[in-house]
């Protein structure tokens, strides 16, 4: 499954990376996140991991970011990988003018299993819904300091 979502964010884009960049502001909005794990010497580097625990609703998980591409702040690519689900992360930030800043998501998810393949197919919507989402909370989290965490 692809799909692109983008948002319009009222900030420079060296404000956008400055706030993406930093891995304590993911709390802010990346709703259910608990908490994050390096596990590379130098995380912003091509190829480096860093693990991340959420829970959404009952249900808790935990992800392996591996950074694919590192050239903030024009774009940044990395895959997310859990149980039955590679994700494939494709972003861009394009320069609107000097305060407006355009980020792009390219995302295509890969389902292994009978259960994550059937809910691929049956519930893309609510994929697609997930990811708008963490993009307006970023939006939000970036101009106006608004935070998911609890």
């Amino acid at each position: 499954m692809k799909y692109t979502t983008e948002i319009t964010i009222s900030l420079s884009r060296e404000e956008v990376h400055k706030k993406l960049d930093d891995p304590d502001n993911m709390k802010h909005w990346q709703e259910g996140l608990l908490g994050f794990k390096q596990l590379s010497d130098e995380p912003t580097k091509e190829g480096a991991k860093m693990e991340l625990y959420y829970k959404i609703g009952k249900r808790e998980m935990t992800l392996i970011e591996t950074i694919i591409k590192n050239n903030f702040p024009y774009e940044f690519h990395a895959t997310y990988d859990a149980k039955g689900v590679h994700n494939i992360q494709k972003n861009y930030f394009e320069v609107i003018d000097d305060d407006t800043t355009k980020w792009i998501s390219e995302s295509e998810f890969q389902f292994s299993g009978f259960m994550m393949k059937l809910m691929g197919f049956i519930m893309p919507g609510a994929f697609k819904k997930q990811s708008a989402k963490s993009l307006s909370d970023f939006k939000a989290f970036a101009e106006k300091g608004i935070s998911v965490a609890k």
